[in-house]
């Protein structure tokens, strides 16, 4: 019997807190990011990013972080591409846990953050029908009567 707490197809995680879409149908979690710069220091590949917390956000958290990898992957139109990879730290329902990220320039993405089935594996279940299960920041702005 499993006790896996129960997420809904979107989510908001602590990274800092930013809007992820939750899918289990794809692999490895996905950042979208505003920029993306690579730099060796030291023999280590370091990469320099810039990401926002929803699509209509201009603000920018910006990151440095070594780099796990780089390798192909196929997006869900079949388009194959290198991405640079990341060990990142995650905040989920109340869960901390380590994930390979992969690091992406594509701004269509209606969320900054995918996660994928790696992730989610063994900690979570997924219900399709529910949304923000642990929380919704700008519902629980309004009820605190404070304007997000």
């Amino acid at each position: 019997m499993y006790d896996h707490r129960v997420i809904g197809w979107r989510e908001r995680l602590g990274l800092p807190a930013i809007k992820a879409k939750i899918d289990s149908a794809t692999r490895s979690p996905s950042l979208r990011l505003a920029s993306l710069k690579a730099n060796r220091r030291d023999g280590i590949v370091w990469l320099q990013s810039a990401a926002t917390k929803h699509c209509r956000s201009t603000t920018l958290v910006q990151c440095d972080a070594p780099a796990a990898d780089r390798r192909e992957v196929t997006d869900s139109g079949g388009h194959v591409s290198q991405r640079w990879f990341v060990h990142t730290m995650l905040e989920l329902a109340g869960t901390h846990f380590e994930i390979e990220n992969n690091l992406t320039n594509r701004r269509s993405m209606l969320f900054p953050m995918m996660l994928g089935r790696a992730a989610l594996n063994g900690r979570f279940r997924v219900d399709p029908a529910r949304s923000y299960v642990f929380g919704n920041r700008r519902e629980e702005n309004l009820q605190n009567g404070r304007t997000p």
